[in-house]
């Protein structure tokens, strides 16, 4: 019986080295593909849900569809997310980022009002939330995130590489516990995002149709423009 007990441990210990040692040699393959595809990435479209999800106190969820533009040249990069319906009725309206002056903007068609703000000295934290989705190398990635491979899944028809990231920045954990996310590393985009924003709130972003390196609208980051419209 003996003999037995030290063998099973022995063959427990055994395969949870080795899926340890794949583990890390498909994170090294992730890495390495989003360092390449990085280097072509100059555009992306596609369509988006956000939805947020509030546990506690009372169970409550908010779902946003809607539009984004995406645009990078070496360190700049711009994001427009045009959301046109909220919680199944249209409230138009746009977020626009630019790193280049670290400035977003809140645009509602409704009340046609336009907020400024400036990322400030949360401007790192913020770009490294906006850059997982878009154009991210996997140097990139692993300067502000420590990253773990989870598995291979297909989702909507493509084969991704799941991640679990954790903030690097102490700070940062204080709001994000961790982001897991669904990385089409050929293309270095995700199809989907989930936050755990812990105390029982988390968010999930799913992008589906997205195109990379496609024209992108001349006003797309513009946000009073509407180039769907055209």
């Amino acid at each position: 019986m003996t003999r037995v007990l030290t063998w099973c441990l022995f063959l427990t210990l055994a395969l949870t080295s080795t899926r340890t040692a794949l583990a890390a040699d498909d994170l090294t393959r992730v890495l390495r593909e989003l360092d390449e595809a990085a280097l072509k990435f100059r555009t992306a479209t596609g369509n988006f849900e956000w939805r947020t999800d509030q546990i506690e106190p009372f169970p409550d969820t908010d779902i946003e569809t809607g539009t984004i533009y995406f645009s990078r040249a070496s360190s700049a990069f711009q994001m427009a997310a045009r959301i046109r319906v909220v919680n199944q009725k249209k409230v138009p309206k746009v977020l626009t980022y630019s790193n280049s002056s670290g400035t977003a903007t809140l645009y509602e068609k409704l009340i046609d009002s336009l907020r400024v703000f400036k990322a400030g000295e949360r401007q790192s934290q913020l770009e490294s939330v906006l850059l997982l989705g878009f154009g991210a190398s996997g140097q990139e990635i692993g300067s502000k995130w420590d990253v773990s491979y989870v598995r291979t899944e297909i989702l909507s028809g493509v084969r991704c590489d799941v991640l679990e990231l954790v903030p690097k920045d102490p700070e940062m954990r204080k709001s994000l516990a961790r982001v897991t996310i669904w990385v089409d590393a050929s293309r270095a985009v995700t199809l989907k995002q989930i936050f755990d924003q812990g105390q029982g709130s988390r968010r999930v972003c799913i992008y589906s149709n997205v195109k990379v390196n496609a024209h992108l609208p001349s006003d797309a980051f513009n946000p009073k423009a509407d180039p769907q419209a055209k």
